[in-house]
Parts: structure tokens; sequence; C-alpha cells
């Protein structure tokens, strides 16, 4: 009981490494810290829910990596040996899990999904949900400290019952498909639609989803669960994924092709012209579906979308953007408390595909996602149209980078933050336009003489666990992206325990 299992927290999930294999990285979340855990959350879900355990009801998944069996058992365990009903849920996805307390042939009291999202193969993690949603960062804080006072307790658990939870999942998204489209059986016939899992726990998309509402989902690939992800790294923003997705439509004529992270709380598409529909242009794609019935209202993103986003909401679809802080969490939060206020915000989402509808229970979901995709596709084609009609007046991305500067300081968050100030300081006096900005400092280019004519963008940022400063640029115009870079390097000037090599 000498580990530190605090270490595990990584905002408001569980996540360390649970398998060796990669030199320097030692197994730090194994079945006996897991069996501990699983008591922990029994512990704090019977507290908050002030039922006692034997009363409790909670189901348990996973994505498809190596050691997602040996870590479920042992949650699993753990929550048995405090008198929970435990219900295995078997492969599943992080969205389906928390339908689960939803469904009414199940409404679990929570639920617990084993998985560490597109992290390697040796990696894992732990996140848990009640009907409020996934818990937040101090709950996983104090399910950890109690963890930390437990011994293993250990029970046998073979007689704990199965459920398949992704019938009842994929029915869900199939009815929503019939609802949005026409209500007929085969509300798909004559489209090719494909799915990439990346060989995570997406494959039943295709296989539950499209294929029985009449889609042809021929070129789909890597639809098998593997842990070892032989192919790619099942994550929409790497772009080997992006690029086998893309190849696979073009190669089978598809007319859409859907990617998806491991568990399936992510995803992007591409579409029949072999255009990458991610980052900007997947909030652009979504709202632009949700706009005809949300006039006005406000899409929220993460703090590194771009300025032809802002455009394209604004000035097109007449909508509000409102750019507020990365993280998944951090997002859904602000949209729930908008909400909360009275404002219509529809859609909370990140640049790397974790999107969350209000008329989902604010709940990121790429298959929910996919079947807006799917949906609005569908009624396109009826109409002799293609999906790409609701984009093409996005402004194409202009040149990108992020640069990402090291702080050689212990007290690296401080250092940090008197960089930012003086930045901003600096930035001013140099008669740079500066947007609100909810992280970090924004700099807006029109074309002025603080960057030499430059058009485009910066965000400065401090990462919120590392000693790191990410610089994101866009440069909207030929030659932008290097001047707003000297621009940068200008006002970064002086910053000795900043390592700038990155700016070449």
């Amino acid at each position: 009981m000498n580990e530190d299992i605090l270490k595990l927290q990584n905002g408001s999930d569980i996540r360390g490494v649970a398998l060796d294999g990669v030199e320097g990285e030692e197994v730090n979340l194994t079945p006996a810290i897991a069996n501990r855990i699983g008591q922990a959350f029994a512990q704090w879900l019977s507290d908050k829910t002030q039922k006692s355990a034997d009363q409790l009801k909670v189901g348990i998944g996973m994505d498809s990596r190596i050691s997602g069996q040996n870590l479920m058992v042992a949650v699993s365990a753990g929550m048995t040996s405090r008198g929970v009903g435990v219900k295995c849920c078997g492969l599943a996805t992080t969205p389906a899990m928390f339908m689960s307390i939803v469904f009414e042939q199940s409404q679990f009291d929570g639920s617990v999904m084993i998985t560490a999202s597109h992290l390697p193969f040796n990696r894992n993690g732990i996140k848990f949900f009640t009907k409020d949603g996934g818990l937040e960062h101090d709950d996983i804080t104090e399910i950890l400290k109690i963890a930390q006072t437990l011994d293993v307790v250990s029970v046998d658990i073979s007689e704990e019952k199965n459920f398949d939870l992704i019938y009842l999942y994929a029915r869900h998204l199939r009815t929503a498909i019939m609802n949005g489209v026409d209500n007929s059986q085969k509300p798909l016939e004559g489209l090719k639609i494909i799915v990439d899992a990346g060989n995570g726990a997406g494959g039943f998309f295709a296989e539950k989803v499209l294929k029985p509402l009449g889609a042809n989902i021929e070129g789909s690939q890597f639809l098998e669960p593997d842990g070892n992800f032989p192919n790619h790294i099942p994550n929409p923003e790497n772009k080997e994924a992006m690029e086998a997705i893309r190849n696979a439509v073009l190669q089978s004529h598809a007319d859409l092709g859907l990617i998806f992270d491991t568990d399936v709380d992510r995803m992007s598409a591409v579409l029949d012209n072999g255009d990458e529909v991610n980052r900007d242009s997947i909030i652009a794609l979504i709202s632009a579906i949700l706009a005809p019935r949300n006039r006005g209202a406000t899409i929220i993103t993460d703090s590194v979308t771009s300025d032809r986003l802002t455009y394209f909401l604004e000035r097109v679809l007449g909508l509000r953007h409102l750019r507020y802080m990365r993280g998944y969490k951090n997002v859904i939060n602000k949209q729930k408390e908008l909400c909360a206020e009275g404002v219509n915000a529809p859609l909370a989402m990140e640049t790397s595909g974790h999107g969350a509808l209000k008329d989902n229970y604010f709940l990121d979901d790429g298959a929910f996602l996919a079947v807006q995709l799917v949906i609005a596709l569908a009624n396109a084609a009826k109409q002799g149209k293609k999906l790409q009609s609701l984009i093409e007046r996005l402004p194409p991305p202009g040149e990108e980078a992020e640069l990402r500067f090291k702080i050689k300081d212990e007290n690296f968050r401080e250092y940090g933050q008197n960089v930012l100030a003086q930045f901003a300081e600096r930035a001013r006096d140099a008669g740079c336009i500066m947007p609100q900005s909810f992280e970090g400092i924004r700099i807006s280019f029109k074309g002025g003489p603080e960057a030499d004519g430059a058009e485009g963008w910066l965000l400065l940022r401090l990462s919120l666990h590392d000693p790191v400063m990410p610089l994101n640029i866009e440069g909207t115009t030929p030659g932008s992206l290097e001047k707003i870079k000297q621009t940068a390097a200008l006002l970064l000037t002086g910053f000795d325990k900043l390592d700038m090599s990155a700016l070449g």
C-alpha cells in the first residue's frame, strides 16, 4: 500500500501504465490497484446517492486494450466486495457506458469504463459516470484518496451477470437515424458509408448501425478489436489515421468515411472527394447541421480554433462563437453553465473531435455525432446535394504550426504566467489586436504593420499540466506564417528559461 495512487489522476480521468513493454515506463496501474479503486468508487457512489452499496447497480465495460479484461475483472471484484450489483458490458464505448445509466432496460446507478482513449497499447485508464455525467476532477481525487487507504479484497465474481449494452446502444443510434431521415426501415439505402475503427471499440457502428439501415459498408477497415493497434493509432487527430480513412474513401468510392478513436467519444470524417473533415471543419459541419433549428445560438469551442471558423459560424450561419479553454470537460462544463443561464448552446466541441450536444445529455459521443453526419448526408442526397454543400462557404485553412517551448524552471507555472503577462504588455505596446481569450494570449493580424502585413493569428498559452508553453499560429495569406513567427520571436525576446529553439 505504498503506491501513490493519486499520481494516476489525469484531469477527470484515471490513467497509467498497465503493461510492460515500453522502456522507461514502469507499470503503475495494476489489477491490485484497480481492485482498490473499484472499492473506493463503490463507497463514493454510495455516499453520493445515499444508497447502501447493496442497493447499487453499476455497469462496467472496456475498449479493446490488451490489459482491459484484467483491469475490468479487478474493478468489478472491488465493487462486488462492497455488495454492489455489477453488470459486465464487455467491449463497449465510453458514451455507451453513460447511456447505460439512461436506458430504461438498465438504469444503472453508475458506470465504469476501462479506457485510455488513443494512448499507446501499454496504457490504460478508468472513467466513471453517474446520472450527472462524467465525474469531475475533485471527484476523482476523492476516489483515489479513499483507494489509498484500502487493501485488496479477493472475491469470486464468476456469477457476475453479463449485459449486452452495445445491442441497446446500436438500436438507440439506428432509431435516431430513422427519425432524422424518413422513418423507413432502410433510410440509408443507396449510400456507401465506411468506417475506420482503428481496431478500437467502434467497429459495431458499421455492422450494427449502418448496415442494418441499408448502407453499403464495403471498404470499412480495422473493425476488429485489437489492443495492439497494428494499423494506426486510433486517433482522429493523427495524420496517418486520417490518411488511412481518406485513402479508403477514395479507393472504395464512398459517399462518406467515419473514423473514431479507441473508445468512440471522438470522431472525424472524410467526404467523397477526399476532403478531411476534422478540427475546425468538423465543428463547422456539425454547427451547420444544427444551425437551422438554433438561430442565434452559441457554439463553444476550445481556444485553438481559427478565425475562419468564427467567420463561418457568425457571418455565414448567424451563430455566436465562444472560444473558450482547451480540455473537453472545460468546454462541456461551459456549455452546461450557459444553458443553465438560459443561453441556447447546442454544441460544445474541441478541435480534437470531442463534441457534446445539449440534446444528447451534454455527452461527448463520437457515434452520436457521426449519426448527425449520416442523417445530413441522407437528407442532402434526397435533394440531389452533397454533404460538403453545408460548409462550402467555410474559408480554406491557412498555413498552420504548433510550436512547443519547454520551460526550464522548477516553478514552471509562475514563470509561464510571467511570460504571458509580459507578452501581452509587449503586444499592446506594439499595437497588436488582442481579442478576448479565456486561455493564454491571442493576437489577430489583419495586414497591419505590427507583423509586416501578415494576416492570421497566434495563441500563446501555458500547458495545464506540463512545463511547456504551446504557440499555435495560422497564417491565412502566403508568407504570413513566417512573418507571424518572427513577430512572436520579437515579443518573446529575453526569456532565458524558455527554450524557443522550435522557432528556428
